[in-house]
């Protein structure tokens, strides 16, 4: 898309979340809206590195556990400021997938995917074994809830407007990212690093810096996850949620940053829905994600993409043959 169509996807989208409240029934779908608005953001940070860049992260979910888990404890524990703890969360992801990113971007494909895994999964074993810091198992309890300067965000309507207002504000940026001189860039990297290098791309630069990036995307909700619930535990950021967010992207739509943000809210969404087949729960969910690929192998954004196709030249056909015929 244009960068124009793009900012108006994005002013629409942006409407659209500051309504969706007025037609919930209650606090429950309000807290799935957030959830929706969290994995989004982990979402678009993953869609420029893996849908745009080409590198595939198995590792997401323990950037986004870290953060949260160093937010909690400086501000529960510390007793640091909850901004300066969230800003300290996202600073220190930042550094580690810095440090990760560097060894770890010199691989391709598989083995890269299988170097993220492993710190995912190291980072995961942390957060349950150092139940001193983490709490363990059980979880961490006791984390102040968001607040800015000194007032907490009490309701959860204004916590929703917050996070909704950070989505935006990474798709904005996203969007501006890949319409510049990077985006091209990480364009050609995906295409072919040999050609790309051939055309003056520093690979190893633009890959580490879209690494990071995503992190730092990751990071952002993490906080805001940690300082919503006010408890987070490790079953929240294993492997499995590294999974699922590598399946909100392709399902969305690989290349596209609204598709990730599609593919988010369904994956969140979608087991809201399959809860009343409590014994095949699962079974359901991974069959309709199945189907979806099957008949969408370019996400809903390319399945969108190509039903607007046949619809305007269905309409264009009309068009002539009421020509001819008048």
């Amino acid at each position: 898309m244009s960068y124009r169509k793009d900012m108006i996807w994005l002013g629409c989208f942006f409407v659209l979340l500051m309504l969706a409240p007025a037609a919930l029934p209650n606090n429950y779908f309000l807290t799935i809206l957030i959830l929706g608005c969290l994995h989004s953001l982990n979402a678009v940070g993953l869609c420029l590195l893996v849908g745009h860049a080409g590198q595939i992260s198995l590792g997401h979910a323990g950037f986004y556990g870290l953060a949260a888990y160093a937010s909690a404890w400086l501000s529960a524990t510390a007793g640091w400021p909850v901004e300066a703890s969230m800003l300290a969360g996202v600073a220190l992801t930042v550094a580690v997938s810095f440090l990760i990113g560097m060894p770890s971007l010199k691989l391709k494909g598989h083995y890269l995917a299988m170097a993220t895994l492993g710190f995912g999964i190291i980072l995961s074993i942390l957060f349950t074994e150092t139940v001193d810091i983490t709490g363990g198992p059980s979880g961490f309890v006791g984390i102040p809830r968001l607040s800015f300067f000194g007032r907490e965000v009490k309701k959860d309507l204004a916590l929703y407007r917050v996070v909704a207002g950070v989505l935006c504000l990474a798709v904005w940026l996203a969007f501006n990212l890949l319409h510049s001189r990077i985006g091209r860039a990480l364009r050609a990297l995906h295409t072919s690093e040999k050609a790309a290098q051939a055309m003056g791309v520093d690979i190893a630069r633009y890959k580490l810096f879209v690494f990071v990036l995503s992190a730092a995307f990751s990071a952002v909700a993490g906080v805001l996850y940690a300082h919503y619930l006010t408890f987070i535990a490790p079953s929240s950021f294993g492997f499995m949620f590294s999974v699922e967010l590598i399946v909100m992207v392709v399902l969305g739509g690989m290349v596209s940053v609204p598709g990730a943000i599609v593919g988010a809210f369904f994956v969140t969404v979608l087991p809201e829905f399959l809860r009343a087949f409590e014994n095949i729960e699962v079974v359901l969910f991974g069959a309709i994600l199945i189907l979806c690929m099957m008949f969408m192998p370019d996400g809903m954004a390319g399945g969108w993409n190509r039903l607007w196709a046949r619809v305007r030249r269905a309409w264009a056909a009309r068009g002539a043959s009421g020509a001819a015929h008048g």
